[in-house]
C-alpha cells in the first residue's frame, strides 16, 4: 500500500491473525483486509530493529479504519517479544513479587514503572496492547506458567497488578489479564496438552479468582481464559466438560454476571493443544463465540485462516463491536510518544527506566528468597 492510498473502511470482525515475517506480503494484506479480521497478534519473528517494527506497525494501522488492533504478549523475562534497539529488558513479574518479600513500597513503585516502561515502548512502535498482566498464582507446579506469576498470594498478585496497570494506564494503554480463572495449578503446558485442574469452586473462589474478584478487574481492558479444563467445577449441559475458554459458565455466568466484566474477552490462541478438545478450527471458534468470546486468536497456522475465511466465522454482534471499539479507542498521543526518539528525551520515561533496570539487577538473588518463601507456604 502505498502512503497516498486511502485506509478502505471497515468494520473490525473478531478475528485477530498474525503475519509471516517482518514486512507484510500481499498475502497477509490479503488477510487483514478481509472485514472478519479484526487484530494482528505480532511475535518475535516479525520483529528486527526498532525502525523496522514502527514501519510495520504503521503498514498495519493505515490498511483500513478504524485501524485493526496490533497486540503482543509482551509481559517480561522469557515472554517478550521484542528485544534490543529502542526495547528495554523487562525482568520476569516474579521479581516484582520478590521485591514484595521485603518492601511492598518499593515494590509497588517498581512495579508501576515497569507498566509504563513496557506500554511506553510498545505505543512509541505502534504497538496498541500487550496481552498483560498475568495474575495466575505461582504454585511453583506450572511448566506454562513458572517466573510469569507475580506472587503465590492472591492478594499480592492483585495489588501488584494494579500498580502494573496503573503504569500502562499513564500510557494510555489497557492491560489484559490473563489465565482466567487461574492457569497456576495444573502441571501440564496448554501449549502442548489439555490440562485439568480438579479443585472445586469453592477453591477456586477463595484462591485463583481473589485477583479478578478485586477492584482492579474494573481497570482491566480485557481478558483471557484459559485452557484448563476445571473437572471439579463441570456445569456443562451435555457432553465433556470444557476447558474454561470454551465454557458459557465460566465467562457467561462468572466473569460476566457474578464478577460484572465487562470488557473484551479474547480467546487465548485456538491452535494451542489445549483447544483442540473442540474439533477442528471452524468447531473451536464457534464453541469459543457460543461461550462468550469477543475476539479469537488464530495463531502461526496461516492456512487455518485462510480456511475459516473460506468456510465462513460468525459476525460480530452489537455488544462485543462495542466493547472492541471501547478497547481500542484512542486518545490524542502526546509527541513525547511519537517515536522512539522522543522518548528517550522524556525525562519521567528514562527515569521508569532506570528503577526498571535496578529491579532487573536485584532479580537474581530476591527471586530466590520468594520461592523459599513459596515453598514454605
Amino acid at each position: 500500500m502505498s502512503a497516498n492510498t486511502v485506509p478502505l473502511k471497515l468494520p473490525r470482525g473478531a478475528l485477530m491473525i498474525d503475519v509471516a515475517g517482518t514486512e507484510l506480503t500481499a498475502a497477509d494484506r490479503a488477510r487483514l483486509l478481509d472485514p472478519r479480521v479484526g487484530g494482528v497478534i505480532l511475535f518475535a519473528r516479525n520483529w528486527r530493529d526498532s525502525a523496522q517494527l514502527a514501519a510495520l506497525t504503521a503498514g498495519i494501522h493505515a490498511l483500513r479504519t478504524p485501524s485493526l488492533i496490533i497486540a503482543a504478549d509482551h509481559e517480561g523475562g522469557r515472554v517478550q517479544r521484542f528485544r534490543g534497539d529502542g526495547f528495554t529488558n523487562l525482568p520476569s513479574m516474579r521479581t516484582l513479587g520478590a521485591r514484595w518479600q521485603d518492601d511492598h513500597v518499593a515494590a509497588l513503585t517498581a512495579a508501576q514503572a515497569t507498566g509504563f516502561v513496557l506500554a511506553s515502548e510498545l505505543i512509541a512502535h505502534g504497538v496498541d496492547l500487550s496481552f498483560a498482566p498475568v495474575l495466575d498464582l505461582d504454585y511453583g507446579r506450572s511448566t506454562a506458567i513458572g517466573s510469569r506469576a507475580l506472587h503465590h498470594d492472591p492478594a499480592t498478585v492483585a495489588a501488584l497488578a494494579q500498580a502494573v496497570l496503573a503504569g500502562m494506564a499513564e500510557v494510555g494503554m489497557q492491560g489484559v489479564g490473563k489465565h482466567f480463572p487461574g492457569h497456576g495449578w495444573v502441571e501440564a503446558d496448554s501449549h502442548h496438552a489439555l490440562p485439568v485442574d480438579e479443585r472445586d469452586y469453592a477453591s477456586l473462589w477463595a484462591a485463583d479468582l481473589v485477583p479478578y474478584r478485586h477492584r482492579l478487574l474494573r481497570q482491566l481492558g480485557g481478558v483471557m481464559p484459559a485452557h484448563v479444563v476445571y473437572s471439579g467445577v463441570w456445569v456443562e449441559t451435555s457432553g465433556a466438560a470444557q476447558p474454561a475458554g470454551f465454557s458459557p459458565f465460566w465467562l457467561r455466568e462468572v466473569l460476566r454476571t457474578r464478577l460484572g466484566f465487562k470488557g473484551v474477552i479474547f480467546s487465548d490462541d485456538l491452535n494451542m493443544a489445549g483447544a483442540r478438545s473442540a474439533g477442528d478450527i471452524v468447531a473451536r471458534v464457534g464453541a469459543a463465540v457460543a461461550a462468550g468470546c469477543d475476539m479469537l486468536l488464530v495463531c502461526n497456522h496461516p492456512e487455518l485462516v485462510d480456511d475459516l475465511l473460506q468456510r465462513g466465522v460468525a459476525a460480530v454482534d452489537e455488544a462485543s463491536a462495542a466493547r472492541v471499539a471501547a478497547l481500542a479507542r484512542h486518545k490524542p498521543r502526546p509527541s513525547w510518544l511519537e517515536d522512539v526518539f522522543a522518548l528517550e528525551l522524556h525525562a519521567p520515561y528514562v527515569l521508569a527506566r532506570e528503577r526498571v533496570a535496578a529491579l532487573g539487577a536485584l532479580g537474581e538473588a530476591d527471586e530466590t528468597s520468594m520461592t523459599a518463601a513459596r515453598v514454605g507456604n
